[in-house]
């Protein structure tokens, strides 16, 4: 049976199912590469930008620009294995496909059902945000939607049980028709707008892109706008402001407060692999699609920092606690009016965009999974007039809208981020497996750099920054002794000749076991879960797993470091994907005990669905 679980599929049949240009799959193919760099912005600048941002700003202070820059680094290194994937596998079905082909069955299955997580579950917040700018834009024009019909039963709920101070809540849950002892309370613009771009998406391909690429084009001439106005009332003393201890920093929180901003911060970037399913509708797939997802990538990050820059430098970051619509809460401090309308017209938009892409993508995942047997047959059926996969775009529209009668915006964030950070592991760890090939004109040819030498000297300078930084003594020695041993690891070995083979796995080992010693510190208190002295988390009245979860994370990460630089002393392996693997599991530590709960309790029903159908059903089983 284990054997059976990891079963692969061979790239040739996934691409004469597919179809690469050779075969016909029944979709349209019309999109260039200029419309994949528009979807990718459309699904990346949405509700990220205009309503987590806050949050991070609030958690991280002015340093969370180091991790807008960390997670787009980490998304970079991804985005290079996603093209390489697209590359040699053009077809729908994004990062399941590619474990299909690389990790086997059970791990596509795993992938598959994250990324119903990222596209699904994450458009549920998206269409709550959405419900939240367009509430307020119709206040601003003077038409008041009923509180108890903008916003979700659950938010209401809560608002009342804990005594908040939100007005809008509080009046919703008091003003609201009841059916016997049941209010009624719904969101019902976020509905509304679900209902809509279910109906898009189900017309055509052709449509969709001309929609998306009007609202791209608007949106980020109205994003610049904001940062160009907002720079003009920049206070650069707002970027060091004074932390609870009265000391001026950066990070006034530490880079521990830095890392708690994770999951709003990776949900601004969450989107960008969304391209990849549109593959089958590419005219050029195996060129187009990486040249879209890294424009995209690239266009988005410059539009974080900026914002983050701009947010931070205007107001000071304690100021956005609980604040849902950032963007415009800097120009209602300062008064400027026409901004905030403009700033709720652009999010609207930008949310609309990002509604559209997702809810295109995840009915393109269920249509490849149903092709390989894995989902009922019913998933892959083509509407024949539309040319799109009607059953699972009508599906999607259910998932996300029947959610959001009864969710609200703080449980379906952390419960996306996490799902496909877990995703993105997996794809770069797929093409660590993928035979190097030669490089083919007119795709894309990832360059392939030998990380024998360069990733364990990497973990290794990490190691020994560690260790400098936590603990006492003379930080020159700690730091000349790990790079004269680094020095005669790259030189040694073309002295000894024969046995160099064997060199490279042993010195790693010997290297890095080393500088572990130097910052021993660090990683002692890693293993110290005695939590009762410290008053940091005291005052904040946390359990001993919320405590625990982040220090068994950095332990689990570390090991896998060490794992990886030996594993790739033998094997060879290329640095891009090392680095994707080495980024994507470093953010993965950021997460909380009920980020891994629901993720772990999701992944358990996806299982349970796997073994009850798609073991038996799948066509490899058949073979």
């Amino acid at each position: 049976m284990a054997n059976s679980l990891f079963r692969t599929k061979k790239v040739d049949s996934i691409l004469a199912e597919g179809g690469d240009g050779e075969h016909a799959s029944g979709l349209k193919r019309v999109l260039t590469v200029k419309d994949l760099t528009f979807f990718g912005i459309a699904a990346i600048i949405g509700a990220g930008s205009f309503s987590s941002l806050g949050e991070a700003c609030f958690k991280g202070g002015p340093g969370v620009v180091i991790l807008f820059i960390i997670c787009g680094i980490a998304c970079g290194f991804t985005a290079f294995c996603y093209s390489e994937f697209a590359s040699r596998i053009p077809v729908a079905g994004s990062a399941y496909t590619y474990a299909y082909a690389s990790f086997g069955e059970l791990f596509a299955w795993i992938i598959g059902w994250a990324l119903v997580m990222e596209y699904s579950i994450g458009n549920i917040y998206v269409a709550f945000s959405w419900s939240d700018y367009f509430t307020s834009l119709m206040h601003r024009l003077h038409i008041h939607i009923p509180d108890y019909l903008a916003c979700s039963y659950l938010e209401a709920k809560k608002a009342v049980l804990n005594g908040s101070s939100n007005a809008e809540l509080i009046g919703a849950w008091n003003t609201a028709p009841m059916i016997g002892s049941l209010r009624i309370i719904l969101d019902l613009p976020a509905l509304i707008i679900n209902i809509f771009i279910t109906i898009l998406v189900y017309i055509g391909i052709k449509e969709s892109r001309n929609f998306s690429n009007a609202m791209v084009i608007l949106k980020l001439a109205v994003v610049a706008l904001v940062i160009i106005v907002g720079a003009a009332y920049i206070n650069t003393d707002n970027w060091f402001p004074a932390n609870d201890a009265g000391v001026q920093s950066f990070m006034p929180n530490g880079f521990g407060g830095v890392m708690a901003a994770v999951s709003g911060v990776f949900f601004a970037y969450i989107g960008f692999d969304a391209v990849s399913v549109l593959a089958e509708e590419s005219k050029n797939p195996q060129r187009d699609l990486p040249r879209g997802m890294s424009w995209s990538l690239i266009i988005c990050t410059g539009v974080y920092i900026l914002l983050a820059l701009v947010l931070t430098g205007v107001l000071n970051y304690r100021q956005f606690e609980g604040v849902g619509d950032p963007l415009a809460k800097i120009f209602e401090v300062k008064g400027v009016a026409w901004m905030q309308f403009l700033v709720a017209i652009c999010a609207v938009i930008a949310m609309t965009s990002v509604l559209l892409v997702f809810q295109m993508g995840q009915p393109r995942i269920w249509m490849s999974m149903s092709r390989d047997g894995l989902l009922p047959p019913v998933f892959q059926r083509i509407h024949h007039k539309f040319k799109t996969p009607s059953f699972a775009t009508i599906l999607t529209g259910l998932v996300v809208g029947i959610p959001i009668l009864f969710t609200d915006k703080s449980f379906v964030l952390d419960f996306t981020s996490i799902a496909t950070l877990f995703a993105f592991v997996l794809v770069c760890g797929g093409v660590l497996l993928l035979p190097r090939r030669e490089k083919t004109p007119g795709r894309f040819n990832m360059p392939f750099i030998n990380g024998q030498f360069i990733y364990p000297v990497i973990i290794t300078a990490a190691v020994t920054f560690i260790g400098i930084g936590t603990d006492s003594g003379n930080w020159l020695i700690k730091g000349l002794i790990p790079a004269i041993l680094v020095a005669i690891y790259i030189a040694l070995p073309a002295l000894i000749g024969s046995l160099r083979k064997w060199f490279y796995p042993i010195a790693t080992f010997i290297v890095l076991g080393i500088a572990y010693s130097f910052a021993w510190s660090y990683f002692n208190s890693l293993f110290n879960f005695d939590f009762s002295y410290d008053p940091a988390y005291i005052n904040h009245e946390m359990s001993f797993m919320d405590l625990a979860i982040p220090k068994i994370s950095l332990i689990i990460f570390w090991l896998t470091c060490l794992v990886l630089s030996v594993i790739t002393a033998f094997k060879k392996y290329s640095l891009i994907p090392l680095m994707g693997v080495t980024t994507c599991l470093y953010l993965l530590t950021g997460m909380t005990k009920s980020n891994w709960a629901w993720f772990l309790g999701w992944l358990a029903l996806g299982l349970v669905i796997y073994f009850t159908y798609g073991y038996k059903k799948s066509k490899l089983a058949k073979n």
